[in-house]
């Protein structure tokens, strides 16, 4: 339940209860105050998911994204995301005439709110992809 990892040693024989882990595919709606609403794909029931229970993958969500959650005893345990999803620049600095050295970057904000590093060429009002495990850009969409 809570994401950690402990070592136990057990005797032979001893019986362990199996943790059934139910994967529900869902679409993020909309925020609702601090919770995040999202529909189940195939019951079409909404769900409110608090911000703990999301973690960083808040950064990535916007309203549409489909994401895997996983939940035990009707509890979500967590998100599971795309390897890489879209957002569009809201904010950066404007790439100058002749500036262009080889890996420079600058920082863009997007619309999630995330600031990631860009490279230099990218302006605002465009879409990139961005690596949810690591949260660096892959390139434009």
């Amino acid at each position: 339940m809570t994401g950690k990892v402990v070592d136990k040693t057990f005797n032979a024989g001893v019986k362990v209860e199996t943790a059934n882990v139910d994967k529900r595919e869902m679409q993020y709606l909309y925020r609702e105050g601090a919770d995040y609403v999202f529909m189940d794909t195939s019951s079409y029931d909404q769900v409110h998911v608090s911000p703990s229970a999301l973690g960083d993958a808040v950064k990535y969500l916007k309203e549409g994204d489909s994401a895997v959650l996983p939940t035990y005893n009707d509890e979500i345990l967590g998100v599971d995301l795309p390897a890489a999803v879209e957002l569009t620049i809201t904010e950066t600095e404007p790439g100058v005439q002749g500036d262009r050295v080889s890996g420079a970057r600058k920082p863009a904000t997007l619309e999630t709110g995330l600031v990631v590093q860009v490279p230099l060429f990218v302006e605002v009002g465009e879409t990139i992809k961005v690596d949810t495990r690591s949260g660096e850009y892959l390139t434009r969409a």
